[in-house]
């Protein structure tokens, strides 16, 4: 089973660490092992396969979910966030590609090395535009491998569309990402509250979303927004230096 990053309150990527066993409502707990004789001798009904760690309370305290774990939805079931959101919708894309993406008629095109910007706005740059004209604010950042994989470059080269609507969109490197901790999952974070996590099969087909405002989980998202955001770079910027290293 995958294990999903939740939080730490190390800054230099020791432990201690939680994990969530995904498809499960087990936490997993990293942490120096308990090795005190006075405490070992203490400790009530142990079985052979048990072990114990220690962590600070404040790990539990920031990071330990506090709600059942949400069900799987459809992602159509929160599109009406993205019209009526009050401030901000923000992405964090972690993927190497996207089901979606391949299966767009955009993508014969740009492995024909064609233009596949020029097109009419869609509903999604459409509605963008609508929102950030009344001042709110769409944003995402990519993680991108050097180098790039073909959906990632689809991506890049679709991204002045989606700038030019009103998104502000950004690149990380994934190494700069591991170096951050960042988590390995896509999410949307609307207005800093709503949590809507992405679940993605083995060929990158989006199942559904995951939506909570669980304070420890919303919290770590903009702990990881915040890190991801300080650091990447516009995407136009970033085309510029990919263009330079071909």
């Amino acid at each position: 089973m995958t294990l999903r990053f939740l939080g730490t309150t190390s800054d230099d990527g020791d432990c201690p660490t939680l994990y969530e066993i995904e498809g499960t409502d087990e936490i997993l707990v990293q942490g120096d092992r308990e090795t005190d004789p006075e405490h070992l001798v203490q400790l009530r009904d142990v079985k052979p396969s048990e072990t114990f760690v220690r962590v600070p309370r404040a790990l539990l305290t920031r990071y330990a979910p506090r709600a059942e774990t949400p069900e799987l939805q459809p992602f159509a079931s929160i599109a009406h966030l993205f019209r009526e959101f009050r401030h901000t919708a923000w992405r964090l894309e972690t993927r190497r590609g996207y089901a979606s993406d391949r299966n767009s008629p955009l993508w014969a095109r740009f492995l024909e090395g064609q233009d596949v910007t020029a097109e009419p706005p869609n509903a999604w740059r459409q509605n963008v535009a609508a929102q950030t004209e009344q001042g709110k604010t769409f944003a995402r950042v990519r993680i991108a491998d050097e180098p790039l994989t073909q959906g990632q470059q689809f991506l890049l080269a679709r991204s002045s569309t989606n700038v030019a609507a009103g998104e502000d969109i950004r690149y990380l490197t994934r190494a700069q990402a591991e170096q951050l901790r960042l988590p390995d999952i896509d999410f949307w974070l609307i207005d800093s509250r709503t949590l809507a996590r992405f679940a993605f099969d083995d060929d990158d087909t989006t199942l559904g979303v995951y939506v909570t405002q669980d304070p420890a989980e919303v919290l770590a998202a903009c702990q990881a927004r915040d890190a991801a955001w300080h650091h990447a770079i516009p995407a136009a910027e970033y085309a510029e230096r990919v263009a330079s290293t071909v």
